[in-house]
């Protein structure tokens, strides 16, 4: 798998591992980036089967290997210590990974996540397959924005939209891949060992968010000990990008708050 690190700040400093949704793509976090690469060595990357890590996902793909094939990475480039900050399946690819490993995780910012699979974001995804599977690639990608962003936003970006729609177009991952991603996902159930979770944990989500009610947020908070819950207004799910100057302040309050970070050595004048 293919990592792609930004250059320390300064020696030593802490690790952010950014985690994408479905779509698995590390470019979703090109609105944090400057924020974050000022004070961390920021890691980002696309999920197997997407974008620059090109496979064929194999039958009884889980959320256990999705996560332990970024653990491995990871560790592959000499990391092993990392925060990770992750939307919606990469949220629950950081629980994973706190579970599995924790003494390599350091922290969580979870966004737009669950502890289980909420009624009503399954049925968001029943019917986003059935357009994927009457009408394609096409159909999916065109039907995805409704359930990322608010309306009036969309209506203010409307060319950012109808070229973010063509590129998800031309670098689809693929039905197949999409289908064991979301099953993956579908399967993925921490409401049981959630209270085993000891990192410190930051949780953000946003009250409009139409395919992920707050409310699960709220559960992910009452089940983590010592987990932070932070509601936004409004955002929508993708909340990172429609509000990056709210979400960027609440991302980078959190960090600073559970990843104390090294003060860089100034010389003395002598």
């Amino acid at each position: 798998m293919k990592l792609t690190l930004s250059a320390a700040p300064f020696a030593d400093a802490p690790v952010v591992v950014l985690s994408a949704g479905l779509g698995g793509a590390g470019s979703y976090w090109l609105a944090q980036l400057a924020a974050l690469e000022a004070h961390y060595q920021v890691v980002r990357y696309d999920q197997r089967g997407t974008g620059n890590n090109p496979d064929t996902l194999p039958d009884g793909y889980r959320m256990q290997d999705i996560a332990a094939e970024l653990h491995q990475a990871l560790r592959e480039a000499g990391i092993r210590r990392y925060c990770v900050t992750g939307h919606a399946l990469g949220a629950l690819i950081g629980l994973q990974l706190a579970l599995d490993h924790p003494d390599a995780v350091s922290g969580l910012v979870l966004v737009n996540g669950w502890l289980t699979l909420n009624d009503h974001t399954r049925r968001c995804f029943q019917v986003r397959e059935r357009l994927l599977q009457a009408g394609g690639a096409e159909a999916w990608v065109q039907a995805q924005p409704l359930f990322l962003y608010p309306a009036d936003w969309m209506a203010a970006n409307a060319p950012r939209m109808e070229a973010e729609e063509a590129l998800a177009v031309a670098h689809f991952q693929g039905e197949s891949n999409l289908l064991h991603r979301l099953r993956a996902l579908k399967a993925a159930d921490f409401s049981t060992r959630a209270g085993q979770i000891q990192c410190p944990t930051l949780i953000i989500c946003s009250r409009d968010d139409l395919l992920v009610p707050w409310t699960c947020s709220h559960d992910m908070q009452q089940a983590i000990p010592g987990s932070q819950l932070r509601v936004m207004e409004r955002g929508a799910h993708a909340c990172n990008i429609s509000e990056s100057t709210t979400f960027n302040t609440l991302l980078l309050g959190g960090l600073a708050s559970m990843l104390p970070a090294p003060t860089p050595f100034l010389k003395e004048n002598v």
